[in-house]
């Protein structure tokens, strides 16, 4: 609903004075919210150097929904104390509330996510037809150009002062590592070493080689990593140094990332969010472009743990492509789900999920449990085999962008989640995820080395959940995806449990004088019982699949195996599963030892 055009002789003093302190309110509700999300770093660099890995992934998890209590808060604080001034209404009041806020933020370090906030609580405020330009931040309103920190966010060191073994040091010893290092000689070897077979001699050194480091470390799981770059001349070699707790429980570097797959596989989307303390984000997203260049700026807010920003400027990349393309949303292609209508925009490499209002009773669960699904994948460590999903409330997309067969399948799938408005659909409520090529699709037109590494991915993937407490539940290829890098990984969450909460079993032999033509089970059956040996019944159908599978996964069959990894779990003592490539790992500690490098990424990278 636009409002009409307020000159300042227009306002209401007293209006004014309302909107001025509503925009004060709002930024204290950010602030209190980045000054405890900057709390969580901070902790996490403490329980690293104190081994307790525990603690980093409750925090991780606690974090996500930081910034939905702050918003809520913030929210219930206008309305109460501001609610005679009508501040539900998008008039003049609103329109002073955006300007006042954005004087507010000239001067701000995190003005981006200040806007993406100021969104947040206004919506949840005001009516559905006031989001608008004249009301929220549809396009940022304060630049975060060359914004800086104090100290700056990166360190600057110059290997032809020293040399580049003081430089290592001086980089290492800038971090204020509490907890002594085993071999840090060797530590230095191993850098060295696999530097040099990436950069052979005669390594020409310009007059303007420097290395920059982020001046935080990156921490998820048991890892806190070093991320940079070696500006060499017109040369840009990024690298991520992961660092991580011996045997002893003292410090070593574990490897040297270097090739964009593996710094692409490190800051993937398909696992937790990063920790890291950021007094800029701007600043570290731009440093981050240069690191991983074929990751959008949504994607990297969103892998430093700002997700809402991230999910912010990803609707601003959607509404910007749906202005320079014409084709359709049309009816994703495969298996159609049981449980979500699935769409997509050819030119997009996105798609949409919907869940239906009627679910079919094979699934024997309903929209709230589907969301509860969700939302657990979201909070639990990804582990690089589970996509990430953007949710939305709302969103609205020109109606003449649907086919008519799309339009038609979900008002009849999900006539409660579709509404037409004039010239737009909008869909209530709708999950976006990175689009894959479903598994049985691939499997269909692959070759035999393509199929056999497809299926030992398949097989990592579910052990590696496994190890991480997810039982996927549904494990038909149709629920599996192939990344471009040859990734298999799962995406369809409705059946997903904790495999603590599993109970697997061997199916028993029949009772004598049972015939086993009849079909009839002579076993009892619990809801959350699990016989992995019926997988082959349903998976393994293809001689050649099975062949493939059980070259690498046999054990997957049987129930032992998933009573060890949940006895393993109940233990704590959970193996993490690395973000890197186990081949690029440093060996021969004693001696400095560097792997052959293999070509390409192989098919188990970061796989047990």
């Amino acid at each position: 609903m636009p409002a009409r055009a307020l000159s300042r002789e227009a306002i209401d003093p007293a209006v004014d004075a309302t909107a001025r302190a509503i925009a004060a309110a709002l930024l204290e509700g950010f602030d209190k919210h980045y000054a405890l999300f900057r709390d969580c770093a901070r902790a996490a660099q403490r329980h690293f150097e104190d081994g307790n890995f525990r603690a980093i992934g409750h925090i991780a998890r606690e974090r996500i929904d930081f910034y939905d209590r702050r918003v809520a808060e913030t929210a219930a604080r206008i309305a109460r104390e501001f609610a005679a001034s009508g501040v539900g209404a998008a008039d003049a009041l609103w329109a002073r509330v955006k300007l006042h806020y954005i004087g507010l933020l000239i001067e701000h370090r995190q003005p981006e996510c200040a806007e993406t906030f100021f969104n947040s609580v206004s919506c949840k405020i005001l009516h559905r037809a006031y989001y608008n330009n004249r009301f929220i931040f549809v396009r940022p309103a304060v630049s975060t150009e060359y914004l800086d920190a104090d100290p700056p966010t990166y360190r600057s060191y110059y290997p032809r002062r020293n040399g580049l073994r003081a430089a290592l040091i001086d980089i290492v010893l800038d971090f204020g590592f509490t907890r002594r290092f085993a071999d840090f000689r060797r530590d230095l070897r191993n850098l060295l070493a696999a530097f040099r077979r990436r950069h052979p001699r005669p390594f020409e050194a310009a007059q303007s080689l420097q290395i920059q480091v982020l001046g935080s470390l990156f921490f998820r799981n048991r890892t806190a990593y070093v991320v940079g770059r070696v500006i060499n001349g017109l040369v840009v070699q990024p690298f991520a140094v992961p660092v991580q707790h011996d045997a002893a429980g003292k410090l070593r570097v574990d490897a040297l990332l270097m090739e964009p797959t593996e710094l692409a596989l490190l800051f993937s989307a398909n696992r937790a969010y990063f920790l890291v303390d950021m007094e800029v984000p701007a600043a570290y997203v731009d440093f981050l472009a240069s690191v991983v260049p074929d990751k959008t700026p949504s994607e990297l807010y969103t892998m430093v743990g700002l997700q809402k920003h991230g999910k912010n400027l990803f609707y601003r990349d959607l509404l910007h492509h749906l202005r320079h393309s014409t084709d359709r949303f049309v009816v994703a292609p495969g298996i159609r789900g049981l449980v979500m209508s699935v769409f997509t925009l050819p030119s997009y490499p996105y798609v949409f999920k919907v869940i239906k209002d009627r679910i079919a009773a094979s699934k024997d669960t309903d929209r709230r449990r589907v969301q509860e699904k969700y939302a657990l994948v979201k909070h639990h460590d990804r582990v690089g085999r589970m996509t990430d999903t953007l949710e939305y409330s709302d969103v609205a997309f020109p109606r003449e962008r649907f086919s008519d067969e799309l339009l038609a399948e979900l008002e009849a799938e999900a006539p409660s989640q579709i509404e037409r408005a004039g010239e737009h659909v909008i869909v209530r409520h709708v999950y976006i995820e990175r689009r894959l090529t479903p598994l049985n699709l691939y499997l269909a037109k692959a070759d035999a080395w393509e199929r056999a590494r497809a299926l030992r991915e398949y097989g990592d993937a579910i052990a590696q959940l496994a190890r991480a407490n997810i039982f996927a539940g549904d494990l038909l290829f149709k629920n599996f995806g192939v990344t471009r890098f040859g990734r298999v990984v799962f995406y369809d969450y409705d059946e997903i449990e904790y495999l603590t909460d599993c109970r697997f079993r061997r199916i028993p032999p029949p009772p004598p004088g049972h015939d086993e033509m009849s079909g009839e089970v002579w076993y009892s059956v619990g809801p959350r019982d699990v016989f992995p040996e019926e997988f082959a019944t349903f998976l393994l159908t293809d001689p050649a699949i099975r062949e493939a599978f059980m070259r690498h996964h046999g054990q997957l069959l049987d129930a032992a195996w998933w009573q060890a990894t949940q006895a393993t779990i109940a233990r704590g003592d959970v193996p993490e599963v690395l973000s890197y490539p186990e081949s690029v790992r440093f060996r021969g500690a004693a001696d400095g030892e560097v792997p052959a490098r293999p070509g390409g990424v192989p098919a188990t990278a970061g796989g047990p």
